[in-house]
């Protein structure tokens, strides 16, 4: 079957913080075949890929009809005439029209917007669902990561932690797994009310509640608290984002938490015993992004839990390389816009998976109402996925991964305790 690509069209459109970003269609043989939202990050790592913002006064500098036009001008013409299922040729492109290492020059919400939307394009004309599109043999629908206390860049509070999560590893499938989840989100809404009051229950970009609380020992406790009431103690295990990065003082070199200076010793100490008294299934970017060293100590001492590197690798084959050849961290956080391709972050999950290392999908703080990367978590058959709580651009991609799981019946395999090693 021949098919070319007829069209490439970029429009401003909002994400779910009220910022603008980038939306992609790919129009194929005349007829739109795929569609694309670009999510953006607030807590970002400083080796990510670049997107491009125009600054000035107009929306606070936040507008992205510079990336638009990057695909309307540059990008779609020199795509017209190819084949979507060229997916490596049509990446490698993109990234020679770039020509910068780090998507700098079109803005990564440009390509990533334009990489995606191909992909989808092709599965289009195939006559295939996006995730079986990329991977026959997609089976595995992960155990979602929901971080239900939320704090550091994705909150108005003090607390330094970015996400504290639960896993529920102990579920028969998605669908209980979600029901366990919220059903202690319940019980966690009304402690913090009793606690706090209403604005306690006040929540961050991703959904999860942002009450007043510092430090690691106290937000913890009352996520225990929530947890053992529920009665699903047994079927979950806990999770955290660290973000250490963003509580980390770069020009003292110190770590800062409840208003205390910490050394890098001191915060490996803090997470030992924080798995002692709980337990704990994964610990994303505990130390600072550039500290593979500790990392690797880390990793070391706390055998048995996964420690993600998110702006330690940002999804990137190098970066991954020297984590793998330091023995720093065991899984990645994967993030397609991260790298910029759908190509180089697809070729980032296979090494890290070559290496022993787990993949961890992961949305951005603002999201939209694509559900792409519940496909991509299926395809990539990871085990896992992090995809906030309770806001409607976070639970869309639980729902289309319901739906997924519905779709390949019997197939469908819900890997559990099994999230790091699923097949």
């Amino acid at each position: 079957m021949v098919c070319t690509i007829t069209d490439v069209r970029a429009r401003e459109i909002i994400d779910c913080r009220g910022f603008p970003t980038v939306e992609v269609d790919a129009w194929v043989d005349g007829d739109l075949a795929g569609r694309t939202d670009v999510p953006a990050g607030r807590s970002t790592g400083k080796r990510e890929a670049v997107e491009v913002r125009d600054g000035g006064r107009r929306w606070g500098g936040q507008g992205v009809t510079k990336a638009v036009g990057n695909v309307m001008e540059i990008i779609g013409p020199a795509l017209i005439g190819r084949d979507p299922r060229d997916q490596r040729a049509i990446d490698a492109l993109l990234c020679e029209l770039d020509g910068t290492g780090n998507k700098s020059k079109l803005g990564s919400n440009a390509v990533a917007g334009v990489s995606l939307s191909v992909a989808k394009a092709a599965a289009h004309v195939t006559g295939l669902p996006f995730y079986k599109y990329l991977n026959a043999n997609a089976h595995v629908i992960p155990v979602p990561l929901v971080n239900l206390i939320n704090g550091g860049k994705l909150t108005s509070n003090d607390l330094e932690i970015q996400e504290f999560i639960v896993m529920p590893v102990g579920a028969s499938d998605l669908l209980e797994g979600l029901q366990i989840c919220y059903e202690i989100n319940i019980i966690l809404h009304d402690l913090i009310v009793d606690r706090f009051g209403k604005i306690g229950a006040n929540v961050g970009d991703e959904g999860g509640f942002a009450p007043p609380l510092t430090g690691i020992r106290e937000p913890m406790e009352m996520l225990s608290t929530a947890v053992n009431a529920s009665g699903y103690a047994d079927k979950i295990v806990y999770g955290l984002d660290a973000a250490a990065s963003h509580w980390y003082d770069w020009e003292r070199g110190v770590y800062r938490m409840d208003g205390e200076d910490m050394a890098r010793d001191d915060v490996i100490d803090m997470y030992v015993k924080l798995c002692e008294a709980y337990p704990f299934g994964s610990i994303e970017d505990p130390l600072m992004e550039d500290d593979l060293e500790g990392h690797a100590i880390l990793t070391s001492k706390l055998d048995g839990v996964q420690i993600v590197g998110d702006d330690l690798f940002t999804t990137n084959t190098e970066h991954i390389r020297r984590g793998v050849e330091a023995g720093a961290a065991n899984a990645i956080l994967w993030k397609f816009n991260q790298v910029g391709t759908l190509t180089e972050a697809l070729d980032a999950a296979e090494f890290a998976y070559r290496s022993g290392y787990g993949v961890q999908v992961s949305e951005r703080s603002g999201e939209t109402e694509d559900t792409s990367i519940a496909d991509l978590a299926v395809a990539l058959n990871c085990g896992q996925i992090k995809t906030g709580t309770t806001r409607s651009e976070r639970t869309g991609k639980y729902n289309q991964l319901l739906r997924i799981a519905e779709e390949l019946g019997s197939q469908a395999r819900y890997p559990g305790r099994d999230f790091r090693r699923p097949i």
